[in-house]
């Protein structure tokens, strides 16, 4: 892939967290830009790794999550095409916080550590930006602890689904185990429920992957009228 500014400050603007930026502002974040290609099931980094940078996703996806010492995994997370990841260890410098591994073909921009925080320094619109990621990601977390407390299983299970269907696309590509880790229930669960919604006729599963026939449909079966924004 060419690391050409120009090519690569176009390409920025189309990523929701750099769309808003001024020209001039994007032509030096492009200036230290690198993009990074990831085959299927690679490993970009592992909790514990050091920072190295941040990460913008342009098309793909990454699964952000824990091995435990039994080798069982909990996925916080699965990012597509305009997210940002990496900011926590890029900001406080310490080690990686979780494991980041593509679950397919995906491409990203990559901007380095020591000169991100650089440009932080000398652009207060991109550290403004940063901190109403790390608000949002904040948010986010206080919504998934409600939800774990106050919403029944089908409730959560649905919503993550909904949310990765409205960001990515009515092809969700995500295994039960992760699904199951998203939602904060167990994979017979999920797998129960599935075979439900399947049945009812909302969604065809596949392997690691489901899609769902008519989104308004699965809002309508689910009782999910509506879903607020995601942080991306």
């Amino acid at each position: 892939m060419s690391d050409d500014p120009r090519r690569i400050a176009s390409l920025l603007s189309a990523n929701p967290f750099f769309a808003g930026f001024a020209q001039g502002t994007l032509d030096r974040i492009a200036a230290i830009c690198r993009q990074q290609h990831l085959a299927a099931r690679e490993v970009l980094f592992l909790k514990g790794d050091p920072s190295n940078g941040l990460y913008a996703i342009r098309r793909g996806l990454i699964r952000i999550g824990t091995t435990d010492d039994l080798g069982q995994q909990l996925t916080m997370n699965v990012l597509g095409g305009g997210d940002v990841f990496g900011e926590i260890a890029l900001l406080d410098g310490r080690f990686r916080t979780a494991d980041a591994v593509a679950l397919e073909d995906t491409d990203m921009f990559f901007l380095p550590r020591r000169d991100f925080l650089h440009l932080l320094s000398s652009e207060p619109a991109i550290a403004l930006h940063v901190i109403e990621l790390l608000c949002g990601r904040l948010r986010d977390a206080i919504d998934r602890m409600e939800e774990s407390a106050f919403l029944p299983a089908e409730t959560r299970l649905a919503r993550r689904i909904l949310m990765l269907a409205v960001d990515y696309g009515m092809v969700v590509r995500a295994s039960q185990e992760e699904l199951a880790s998203l939602a904060g229930v167990t994979r017979e669960t999920v797998n129960r429920q599935l075979q439900r919604w399947k049945r009812a006729g909302v969604l065809v599963l596949g392997r690691k992957r489901l899609e769902i026939h008519d989104i308004d449909d699965f809002r309508r079966l689910t009782g999910i009228a509506t879903l607020g924004p995601r942080t991306r």
